[in-house]
This record gives C-alpha cells, structure tokens and sequence, in this order.
C-alpha cells in the first residue's frame, strides 16, 4: 500500500474537529495509560500499523512497559493488566467490533464496576475517536515509518 492522499492538507477543517475530539478524550478522567492501551488494541483489531506504531511510542514515553505493550493482544490471560484496564480493553474490543458482538447489559455493568457514568461515556467517545482515525488512517494510505 502506498500514501494515497494527505487529509490533512484536504480536509484541514475536519482533521480540526477530529482532534478537537482528540482534546477531549486527553482532558477526561481517564488514565492516559488506559487511553494508550485501548488506542492501541483498537488499532490492532483494525490492523491500523500507522496507529499502532503511534501510540506504542507513546504508551512508552509515559512510562508502559514493553511487556504489557507486548501482550496487549492477549490482555485476558495476563496478570499485569489492571481489573480496570481489563473493562476498558473488553469495551474497546466489543465497540471496535460491534457489529459482531454488540455491547451487552453484562458488559455495561461490569464496566461500570470500574467507571463512572461519565467515564463510561468517555470511555465510548475515546473508543469511537481512535476507530475512526484508524478507518481514516488506513483509507487513506498512511503507512508506519
């Protein structure tokens, strides 16, 4: 695959409104570990490499682990992944994947163990932005470098 085109030279105004959302989901409640962890899951789910690469890099500068980078695709069977971060990444992948799988009332209660009503929305909104940049992202042609 090759760069087809760069949106944002294209499209400034709704690159704008995109990261306006970006800014958003940055000043919420959520741990920006957590934030990194599902940007990073959702994109493997889409096989997004270019924002898997990004945010990889940027989960490191905060501080994770390369362990926990390494084993994100297997969460479920890891001991060092947080309860909380454990909701957060089964969210992103019943969201990422919804037409499949749906959100179940299980889901939405177990989540809220965790997280607030709001966060909960949060959660949905982050959840949703990095989909969307991943669909762009791969539309586009963007490649990881």
């Amino acid at each position: 695959m090759t760069q087809r085109m760069n949106y944002f030279e294209l499209a400034p105004e709704a690159v704008r409104m995109m990261r306006e959302i970006e800014k958003y989901t940055r000043k919420s409640s959520i741990d920006r570990t957590v934030q990194e962890l599902v940007k990073i899951r959702a994109s493997q789910i889409n096989g997004c490499a270019f924002c898997i690469n990004m945010h990889t890099a940027e989960a490191r500068q905060i501080g994770v682990t390369e362990q926990r980078l390494y084993c994100i695709s297997a969460w479920r069977d890891c001991m060092f992944y947080s309860d909380k971060e454990k909701a957060a990444l089964e969210l992103a992948e019943q969201i990422t994947l919804i037409s499949e799988s749906h959100v179940s009332d299980h889901l939405y209660q177990h989540v809220r163990q965790y997280y607030t009503e709001k966060e909960y929305l949060d959660l949905i909104v982050l959840i949703n932005q990095i989909n969307s940049w991943n669909r762009l992202s791969i539309a586009a042609g963007n490649m990881a470098e």
